[in-house]
């Protein structure tokens, strides 16, 4: 965990930390999920509380699958699916850097463990729909830019809320991802993952937008400051608002910002993640590698990108008219 210091927000690598400790370390709690982890926190357990030894006491010279097997069975049992899925993936990497570190040969991972149930993908909007919505944005001064921009940029909320105006760099046309906005409104110099800094090429539309949202955008006194602030109110032009300037807190802007467009456009709701969901999958579906797409999104490796970002944005005939062109004679 030393090297995540600094490098990830620190409740991300809280959540490393409980489960490296809760669900793989161990002793496990046998009780709610809040008692365990007021228990991985404060190390108090409750009166009469019982436990199940994990891996902790296990020398790596004596980790073998099968053992690897029964503790996966017993944090599903006790834990969930989804959190055991969570310590097998740290518990894999934890192995293959005490392998390269010590030189001691890892266990193999079982295979055909309990995968967690299967989730419905988030709704995206098809190309077409974003079509639409980025044309009316464009003529939306006040508003339009709130809800274009992570279609976009593939931005996550946080990190949308929380851009300043001196990560826009229009002499290199990116976007420079550095920090989030928490749910206070509150900045971290740092971003959800290590990955997740990141630089973003800047289209000609969502160029054109910020140049003129620039001139408009409320400022932190006289200055620039952040790119989506809070409103303040609205003076005839050309007077200054009165406030603003300040953090869009996640709430206000969802409700006052990004839901309004998709009632007024007849367009399917989708939330503002899976307007990422969206940027990714039709990147995709144009052709562009996954390779630099992972890079774009924040993703720390390909298979992020194509385990959980991949979603048809066209249909079958595409794939079976391109099987045509290549075996054309």
């Amino acid at each position: 965990m030393e090297d995540r210091e600094g490098k990830v927000k620190a409740s991300t690598l809280k959540g490393y930390k409980v489960v490296a400790i809760g669900a793989i370390r161990g002793p496990l709690l046998i009780g709610t999920r809040q008692e365990r982890a007021d228990y991985t926190a404060t190390g108090i357990a409750p009166e009469g509380a019982r436990f199940i030894k994990l891996l902790g006491d296990i020398k790596l010279p004596d980790l073998n699958t099968a053992t690897i097997r029964q503790w996966h069975r017993t944090i599903a049992e006790q834990c969930g699916n989804y959190t055991a899925t969570r310590a097998k993936s740290l518990l894999k990497s934890i192995l293959a850097l005490a392998e390269e570190d010590f030189g001691t040969r890892a266990p193999s991972m079982p295979t055909g463990l309990a995968k967690a149930r299967h989730k419905p993908k988030k709704a995206i909007l098809t190309p077409e729909h974003i079509a639409k919505l980025v044309a009316a944005a464009k003529e939306d001064p006040e508003h339009g830019i709130f809800y274009a921009f992570a279609f976009l940029a593939g931005t996550r909320p946080s990190e949308q809320l929380g851009l300043l105006w001196s990560e826009v760099d229009f002499d290199k046309n990116v976007i420079r991802i550095r920090r989030i906005q928490e749910r206070d409104g509150t900045l971290t110099e740092m971003t959800k993952t290590e990955a997740g800094t990141r630089d973003i090429p800047m289209g000609v539309k969502l160029r054109e937008m910020l140049l003129s949202w620039r001139v408009r955008c409320p400022r932190k006194g006289k200055e620039l400051h952040r790119v989506f602030p809070g409103p303040g109110r609205l003076q005839p032009w050309p007077k200054p608002r009165l406030g603003g300037g300040g953090p869009m807190l996640y709430q206000n802007f969802r409700k006052r910002y990004w839901e309004p467009p998709f009632k007024r456009l007849g367009l399917p709701y989708v939330t503002p993640h899976s307007a990422r969901h969206s940027f990714i999958s039709t990147l995709q579906a144009e052709g562009i590698e996954v390779g630099l797409v992972a890079q774009i999104a924040g993703h720390a490796n390909p298979t992020v990108t194509l385990g959980h970002y991949t979603q048809a944005v066209r249909d079958g005939s595409v794939a079976a008219e391109a099987l045509d062109r290549a075996y054309a004679g």
